[in-house]
């Protein structure tokens, strides 16, 4: 077992887990998650953030400066949680629902053409065509940081409200 295998706990509720290949196409499917970094006076810093999924990392945009990137300048450790809408399944009341959360080190992004090549994605999975895309990244491609997450560790669950 490698060291970053070892470093987390696996499930208890091994029924419940999601395959690594569910827990991906949630990662794809899904518009916005929370990232959690360690903040300020020890507190944690929990925020919704829009990302994208590509090629087994996750990237986000977000100003080039603020409380998120100090967080992560100081310690790059970080989580990010995701969940469904859920479905209620015939007259039952509680929701069926999925949810992933991952463990990874965050990294800012130095590269003009690598930021914007990773915004683009993330515009892509939310403008309505790419040509929307363009037009913002002329607008605001130059004030923009993108954030890339390298997934250390993922787990998935299936979960029914009670």
């Amino acid at each position: 077992m490698s060291e970053k295998q070892t470093a987390f706990r696996g499930m208890r509720r091994l029924k419940q887990q999601l395959t690594h290949e569910e827990c991906v196409e949630l990662l794809k499917k899904e518009p916005r998650g929370v990232l959690s970094v360690f903040g300020e006076n020890g507190y944690p810093y929990g925020f919704p953030m829009d990302f994208v999924y590509d090629e087994g990392k996750l990237y986000f945009h977000c100003a080039k400066e603020g409380h998120k990137i100090d967080a992560i300048q100081a310690c790059d450790k970080v989580s990010f949680s995701v969940i469904d809408e859920g479905v209620r399944k015939g007259d039952d009341w509680p929701l069926h629902f999925k949810s992933v959360i991952l463990f990874g080190r965050m990294r800012i992004l130095e590269d003009r053409e690598e930021i914007i090549s990773k915004v683009r994605l993330l515009g892509l999975k939310y403008f309505p065509d790419a040509e929307s895309v363009e037009e913002e990244l002329k607008r605001s491609g130059s004030r923009v940081a993108c954030l890339e997450l390298t997934i250390d560790h993922m787990t998935g669950k299936r979960i029914k409200e009670s």
